[in-house]
């Protein structure tokens, strides 16, 4: 027996950047689909795409899965695909932004071995545009949440 297949698809989405922000996932394994959102109240289109991918990954209940992962991000697909996060980790992310993200990130992509896909956004890609949908919607959303690895990063950017 071979093992499952599963199909993830994720974006992220702020209104202003920075600015309000959600992310969106979709899910899916033969039949089953799952979909999931969070909204922010201030955050950057980049810390959105990164967590919809991280969100996604703890999601999954088991290791031993054939995953495909596909999003619009260029920054996180290249980051992964080209390496240069794992130089990024190397240089303890110095001058890079989202540090707090991609440590939470690289775990997971040596738990789950995911292989990642970029797809053009905006181009009539059925999950890519639902993700879309799911992400603005929570950007959009009531009582939304603080990112703080934002407002920690920002903090930080301001000090010199």
């Amino acid at each position: 027996m071979g093992n499952i297949k599963v199909n993830i698809y994720t974006d992220g989405a702020s209104r202003g950047n920075p600015g309000p922000g959600g992310y969106g996932i979709v899910m899916e394994s033969g039949k089953l689909v799952k979909e999931f959102s969070e909204g922010f109240l201030k955050t950057t289109n980049n810390r959105m795409e990164l967590l919809a991918v991280i969100v996604a990954l703890q999601n999954l209940k088991r290791t031993d899965l054939d995953i495909t992962l596909y999003s619009d991000s260029k920054y996180v697909v290249d980051a992964i695909n080209q390496g240069w996060v794992f130089g990024w980790h190397k240089k303890g992310y110095k001058g890079k932004k989202n540090p707090d993200l991609w440590r939470r990130l690289l775990p997971l992509l040596q738990k789950y071995r995911p292989k990642f896909v970029w797809v053009k956004g905006h181009n009539n890609h059925p999950q890519n545009e639902r993700c879309d949908t799911l992400a603005v919607q929570a950007a959009l959303g009531k009582g939304l949440k603080p990112d703080a690895g934002y407002e920690q990063q920002e903090k930080n950017d301001g000090m010199f």
